[in-house]
C-alpha cells in the first residue's frame, strides 16, 4: 500500500505540473509574474510568415582571404628581410597564390616562414628561382567556409531580433545555403531588405591613375563588348561582372566602385564611378558602434566608432594620405569620399547619405544601415534563391483543419475505448488526456515551435498511445479469461505487455533522433514531437493507468473491472 500511495503522489504532482505549464497557452497569466510564461509558438505554416532561401557567396570570402594574407605575407617577409617582387594571385577561388623572387635562396626562405608561421593553413606545392607557389589546405578551406556559414546565421539571427520575431528558424541547407523562416512576420519587406543587406562596410583610399573620362568609357566599352548595363541585373552581379572585364586595363590592386549622385533617384540614373585601392584593409569588421546623427541643416547621418585597433589602423590611414579623397563604401557602393585634410586620431567617422529624397526616406536608410552594421556586416553576400509567403488566412485555415481532425480523431478514439473495454476504456481515456496534456505541456515548456508536421506528430503519438492501451488491456483481458482475481489480472497484463510497448517505443525514439539529426526545419519538429511523445505515452499510459488501476484494486477494494 505504501508504494502505491508513493507513486500515486508522484503521478498526481506529475499532472499538476503538466497542467500547471499549459495554462499559458489558453489563458493570460502575465499578471501572475509567479506563473511560467512560456507557451506553443506557432510554425510558418499555421500562423503565416516568411520563408527564404539564401545563397551565401563562400567564394568571394576565400578570394577575400586570400588577398589579406598576401598583405600579411608581405609585411613578414619584409620584417625578416627577404626580397621579394611581388605576389600573384593565381586562382582566389581555390586559395591559391604566387611569391615572385630573385632567387632560390630566397625562395627557401619563404617556404620556411610559411611552414613556420602557418603550419596548419598554407602549404608550398612548388618553388623554384623566380617564384612560389602557395596553396591553403583544403581542410582549411572548408572549414574558413563552413565558419562563414556559421557567422551569417549569427549575424541574421542578431538583425532579426531587431523585429522581436518569436522563434525564427535559421538553419543552413547544404553546403553554402541558408534557410529563413519568420512566423508572423507582418513587415515582410523591411525583413527582406535588412536580411539581403550584407553591411560589408570598407575605407578605400581613391586611385587618381586613371580620370574620370577615361574610367567612363572603359566602363562604356566593356558594357558594349558584354551586352549589359547597370539597370539590366543586378548592382552586385554588374561590378563583378564589370571588375571582372576591365581586369587587365585596370591598375593593379584597384577595382571600381560606384556612388549616386546627388539628385538622381536611382543608381542608374545617376552615377559616379571611382577607381579604388584594395589594400587598405579597413573594414567595418573594427566597428564599436553605429548610431543616427544628423548634419548641418539636420539630414540623418551614421556615425560610426571604431574600436581601439581600428581607431590606430584609421588614424595611420588617413595620415599617410593626406590630402587624398577617402571613399566610404557600403556593400560595394560608395556613400561618400570626403578628401582627407589631416589625420583623424579619434577613430570617428560619418556615413552621409545625400539630399536627393524626403527626410523619411533618409531616416528609414540611416535605421537600416546603423542596425545592420551593429548587429554585424554579413561575412559574404547573400543571393535570395526561394521567397515564400504564407498568409495568416492560409496559416489559420490550415490549423483550423488540424484541430478539427484531432478533435474528432480523439472523441471518436474514446468512444471507442469506452464501448469496448468498458471500465478499462476510461482508465484508458483517462490516461490517453494526461498523454496529450504532457505532451503540449512539455512543448511548451520547452518553447518549441508548433508546426504542422508537428501536429502529426502529435496525432502518432496518440496512435502509439492507444496502441499500448490496447496491448495492455487485451493482456489483462486473457488473464481474466483464465480465471485470474483482479489484482493478478492487472499486475499479469501489465508486464506482460510491457515488453511489446517498450520495444515499440524503443524503435520509435532510434527512428526520430535518425530524424533530428539528419532532417531540417519541419522535420526536425516532427521528431521532436514523437520524442516527447515517447516519454509522455510511458508516463501516461504505463505509469498513471498503472496507478488509477492499483487504487482501484486495492485502495478501494473493486474486486471486478469489466474489459
Amino acid at each position: 500500500m505504501e508504494g502505491i500511495r508513493s507513486r500515486t503522489w508522484i503521478a498526481a504532482l506529475g499532472v499538476l505540473l503538466a497542467v500547471f505549464l499549459i495554462v499559458p497557452n489558453f489563458m493570460d497569466v502575465s499578471k501572475l509574474t509567479w506563473w511560467p510564461s512560456k507557451k506553443l509558438n506557432y510554425g510558418l505554416d499555421i500562423q503565416g510568415g516568411l520563408h527564404l532561401v539564401m545563397g551565401v557567396d563562400v567564394d568571394s570570402v576565400v578570394s577575400t582571404t586570400v588577398v589579406r594574407q598576401t598583405l600579411a605575407l608581405k609585411a613578414e617577409l619584409a620584417k625578416e628581410s627577404v626580397a621579394v617582387k611581388d605576389f600573384s594571385i593565381a586562382n582566389a577561388k581555390a586559395g591559391e597564390f604566387d611569391i615572385l623572387v630573385s632567387s632560390a635562396d630566397d625562395a627557401k626562405k619563404v617556404e620556411t616562414l610559411i611552414q613556420k608561421n602557418y603550419p596548419g593553413s598554407l602549404q608550398v606545392i612548388s618553388k623554384d628561382a623566380e617564384k612560389v607557389e602557395v596553396k591553403y589546405f583544403d581542410a582549411y578551406l572548408m572549414e574558413q567556409k563552413q565558419n562563414v556559414i556559421r557567422q551569417a546565421i549569427e549575424t541574421l539571427r542578431n538583425r532579426i531580433d531587431e523585429f522581436g520575431v518569436a522563434e525564427p528558424s535559421i538553419t543552413q541547407q547544404g553546403a553554402d545555403r541558408i534557410l529563413v523562416q519568420l512566423p508572423g512576420m507582418a513587415d515582410a519587406e523591411k525583413a527582406k531588405q535588412l536580411i539581403n543587406t550584407t553591411a560589408k562596410l570598407d575605407f578605400m583610399i581613391v586611385s587618381y591613375e586613371k580620370s574620370q573620362d577615361e574610367l567612363r568609357q572603359m566602363i562604356a566599352d566593356a558594357e558594349k563588348a558584354g551586352g549589359y548595363t547597370m539597370g539590366t541585373i543586378k548592382y552586385t552581379e554588374y561590378i563583378n561582372r564589370l571588375n571582372a572585364d576591365l581586369q587587365t586595363k585596370l591598375p593593379p590592386k584597384t577595382t571600381v566602385f560606384f556612388e549616386k549622385m546627388q539628385n538622381a533617384k536611382t543608381m542608374e540614373a545617376g552615377n559616379t564611378p571611382y577607381l579604388l585601392k584594395t589594400d587598405t584593409d579597413l573594414t567595418g569588421d573594427y566597428l564599436d558602434n553605429a548610431t543616427i546623427t544628423f548634419g548641418q541643416y539636420g539630414e540623418p547621418e551614421v556615425s560610426i566608432r571604431f574600436n581601439p585597433a581600428g581607431a590606430v589602423k584609421f588614424g595611420e590611414l588617413t595620415e599617410k594620405h593626406i590630402n587624398e579623397q577617402m571613399a566610404v563604401v557600403l556593400d560595394k557602393v560608395v556613400k561618400t569620399a570626403p578628401k582627407i585634410n589631416t589625420k583623424i586620431p579619434n577613430g570617428q567617422a560619418v556615413i552621409t547619405l545625400g539630399s536627393s529624397r524626403n527626410r523619411e526616406e533618409s531616416m528609414n536608410e540611416a535605421k537600416l544601415i546603423s542596425t545592420a552594421l551593429r548587429a554585424g556586416a554579413l561575412p559574404a553576400a547573400l543571393e535570395q534563391l526561394e521567397e515564400r509567403r504564407v498568409g495568416p488566412s492560409l496559416g489559420k485555415d490550415a490549423l483550423d483543419k488540424a484541430k478539427m481532425a484531432s478533435y474528432v480523431g480523439s472523441i471518436l478514439i474514446i468512444l471507442f475505448m469506452l464501448f469496448y473495454y468498458k471500465s478499462m476504456g476510461v482508465v484508458s481515456s483517462l490516461s490517453l488526456i494526461v498523454n496529450i496534456v504532457c505532451v503540449i505541456a512539455l512543448l511548451a515548456s520547452l518553447g518549441a515551435t508548433l508546426t504542422l508536421p508537428g501536429i502529426a506528430g502529435m496525432a502518432l503519438t496518440v496512435a502509439f498511445a492507444v496502441d499500448a492501451n490496447v496491448l495492455i488491456n487485451e493482456r489483462i483481458r486473457e488473464e481474466f479469461h483464465k480465471g485470474s482475481s483482479a489484482k493478478a489480472a492487472i499486475a499479469e497484463g501489465y508486464s506482460k505487455a510491457m515488453s511489446a510497448i517498450l520495444d515499440a517505443n524503443v524503435t520509435l525514439a532510434a527512428t526520430a533522433i535518425i530524424l533530428l539529426y539528419f532532417g531540417t526545419g519541419p522535420v526536425r519538429g516532427f521528431a521532436v514531437t514523437l520524442l516527447v511523445g515517447i516519454v509522455t505515452t510511458l508516463f501516461s499510459n504505463v505509469f498513471v493507468s498503472k496507478v488509477i488501476v492499483d487504487n482501484l484494486v486495492h485502495r478501494f477494494g473493486v474486486q471486478k473491472i469489466s474489459v
